[in-house]
């Protein structure tokens, strides 16, 4: 059973980011590690760091530490509840226009071993994925990911196969979505070392599913489930159960109606001006949604079969909202997005907010 959510009358495009804002970087407060839960406490905000020159990506390191990607300066900053964040490596040939920049990070499964982080950035011709060691060079993984001053998509994640997961966007062309042989407008599904994995739909093919016109967010559950959260056009931003092949609908559907044509619907939807859906994050049964234009973070409830009971908390508390990520000590880890252009700029932002484990 699908779950429509229907908040606010106003349906306007979910144009999403734009301009640069240099920020400070201070750490603004310390705290104790927390006994994981799975169940984050959202009425303890604790401000992490503030003056951060737009975070986009975050992404963990073994012992606790996160990795934060700003996207118009092209650095990654380590930081640390207590401590003043330190950049610990800078992205080579970022290019930060429009909704482009230093996007996703994330930490190889492997890392202790290995110590790979990954980036996808948009460069001067296109968007890419690339690896590197802290203390290293960066290398290419996957490149030919067409790039535009929007829908750029950019979220990467290692799933429970140890495959990355890759979130893209339609660059602004929409036939590019539905076409199997675009990398754009789709989920893809690599191996560490960037080859199409084993096991996708199409051999040799990088395309896990496809029809996507912006994702954004990349989360699995407890079972292994695999949800994305994708920008709307002018209607519905959505959450997707993501499954091996399917089409997701873009350009011929937004929001639900799709399943008579042969398209997936998506299991909750937004007017996207209450929503804007960027990162999201699982922990226990409940899924985290952070909003840009709708100021708010969300939840629902995971089921067998639906997602349920939404709620938005948080509301105009902090502005607009990126990234959210459970930490390994079951802290959910938050990031605003206010000085990326489309903000009301607040005094201390863009800030990191940590709500520790109950």
């Amino acid at each position: 059973m699908l779950v429509a959510l229907l908040v606010g009358a106003a349906l306007t495009a979910c144009g999403e980011e734009s301009a640069p804002r240099a920020g400070t970087g201070t750490a603004v407060s310390s705290t104790a590690p927390s006994t994981p839960s799975g169940v984050p406490d959202l009425g303890a905000a604790e401000e992490i760091a503030l003056g951060i020159d737009v975070p986009w990506g975050l992404a963990f390191l073994p012992e606790g530490a996160a990795l934060v990607a700003e996207r118009d300066t092209g650095r990654v900053l380590r930081v640390v509840a207590g401590r003043a964040p330190e950049q610990v490596y800078q992205v080579s040939g970022v290019v930060a226009r429009g909704e482009g920049g230093l996007l996703g990070l994330a930490v190889a499964r492997d890392y202790a071993e290995t110590r790979w982080v990954y980036a996808y950035f948009t460069g001067a011709d296109d968007n890419r994925i690339v690896r590197f060691r802290l203390d290293g060079p960066q290398e290419v993984v996957f490149s030919g990911i067409a790039k535009a001053g929007n829908h750029n998509g950019g979220r990467i994640e290692f799933g429970p196969d140890g495959m990355l997961y890759v979130g893209t966007g339609d660059a602004g062309q929409t036939n590019r979505s539905p076409d199997p042989a675009s990398p754009n407008g789709k989920i893809l599904r690599l191996t560490p070392d960037g080859r199409a994995a084993p096991g996708n739909p199409t051999a040799g093919s990088p395309v896990y599913s496809l029809g996507h016109r912006n994702v954004q967010g990349l989360a699995w559950d407890r079972k292994g489930r695999l949800f994305a959260a994708e920008f709307g056009q002018n209607r519905l931003d959505e959450v997707n159960l993501i499954e091996p092949g399917r089409d997701y609908g873009w350009p011929e559907i937004e929001g639900t109606g799709g399943a008579e044509k042969g398209y997936t619907d998506p299991l909750l939807t937004w007017p996207t001006s209450a929503a804007s859906p960027s990162g999201i994050a699982i922990a226990g049964d409940t899924l985290y949604v952070a909003a840009l234009r709708g100021e708010r973070l969300w939840t629902a409830r995971i089921t067998d079969t639906e997602l349920v009971d939404p709620q938005p908390l948080l509301r105009d508390r902090y502005g607009r909202l990126r990234t959210v990520a459970v930490a390994p000590d079951g802290a959910l880890w938050l990031t605003t997005s206010n000085t990326d252009g489309r903000g009301d700029v607040r005094t201390g932002d863009d800030r990191i907010l940590r709500f520790p484990a109950k």
